[in-house]
């Protein structure tokens, strides 16, 4: 199935207690299109400047990754500097430089407008909707956002969600945008308001599924080699998505293998800076680590002792 990925495509520059990288390949859209390409073919929407490797995008290419819907606009990419402590589950911004993605207006080129399933990265929740506007008829629609946009534009972010078949967002940010404290409560309140289901992240404590069917929990890897989390929850939404779009189906338990598999590639991404282990990741990989999360948390009932 088509998978449409729109979001941003950045040259990060990240500091961790495990080394530090200058103006290696990120962002949103990125990440996502990189593990998404392991389950599904992935249409990327995004601007890079000038200044962009030509390396970078003949690696996306070559992940067959469509590149028709993104533009190469005068002036520097969208840079990102950050830092990370011991506390590797916050990320501390140091410098944020737009550049071309301040300008950023999404257009899809004609056959994009097809796709069947569509990933709303983190951006401006007008261009998001903008975005679906310009799609004919989505089988199912997924979106992130961020603080800055559920404190800065809440009633644009919540246009959107009603279009929005998923949200997947942290724990923080769903608090922040229900309005409540406990996250049980914060999910019901989101999903009597917009999205049919949510997908809470919850970085080294796993990620959590509401909806109608009830809820899921898929827990985290516990992991010996960490090197950098940046894009880790983009990549688990392009794990997710893509195996979605491989199969073809939508449904709850669908879902709940999406998760696992949009775990397990986020517990791949942060075991190397930018994209690094994303590059040699192989099917088998995957399936061997999906069956490791899978017996994590697999047991069968006993008759309780007497």
């Amino acid at each position: 199935m088509d998978l449409l990925v729109v979001g941003s495509v950045a040259l990060d520059s990240v500091k961790t207690p495990f080394g530090e990288k200058e103006r290696i390949l990120g962002g949103s859209a990125t990440h996502f299109s990189v593990s998404a390409s392991l389950f599904s073919p992935v249409r990327l929407v995004g601007v890079v400047g000038k200044d962009f490797p030509e390396e970078h995008l003949e690696f996306l290419r070559g992940r067959g990754i469509d590149l028709e819907g993104l533009e190469v606009a005068d002036g520097e990419t969208f840079r990102w500097v950050g830092e990370y402590t011991e506390n590797l589950n916050e990320a501390i911004t140091l410098e944020t430089h737009l550049n071309v993605f301040a300008d950023f207006q999404p257009k899809l080129p004609e056959r994009y407008r097809s796709s069947e399933f569509v990933f709303l990265a983190n951006i401006d929740p007008e261009l998001q909707l903008d975005v679906l506007r310009q799609v004919e008829k989505p089988r199912y629609v997924a979106c992130d956002t961020m603080n800055f946009w559920i404190e800065g534009k809440p009633e644009a972010l919540w246009r959107t969600l009603e279009h929005v078949d998923t949200l997947v967002i942290n724990d923080g940010e769903a608090r922040l945008l229900a309005g409540e404290e406990n996250l049980i409560k914060a999910a019901r309140s989101i999903l009597r308001q917009g999205p049919k289901s949510l997908i809470v992240k919850r970085g080294e404590y796993g990620a959590l599924l509401f909806d109608k069917e009830g809820e899921f929990w898929a827990p985290a890897l516990p992991l010996e080699d960490l090197s950098d989390p940046t894009g880790a929850g983009d990549s688990f939404a392009g794990g997710f998505m893509g195996y979605l779009a491989s199969r073809g189906e939508i449904s709850h338990e669908n879902f709940r293998r999406a998760i696992i598999y949009g775990s397990t590639m986020a517990s791949f991404n942060v075991q190397a800076f930018s994209l690094d282990r994303l590059r040699t990741l192989t099917p088998e990989e995957i399936e061997d680590r999906a069956r490791h999360f899978k017996a994590l948390s697999d047991f069968d009932l006993l008759p309780r002792a007497r």
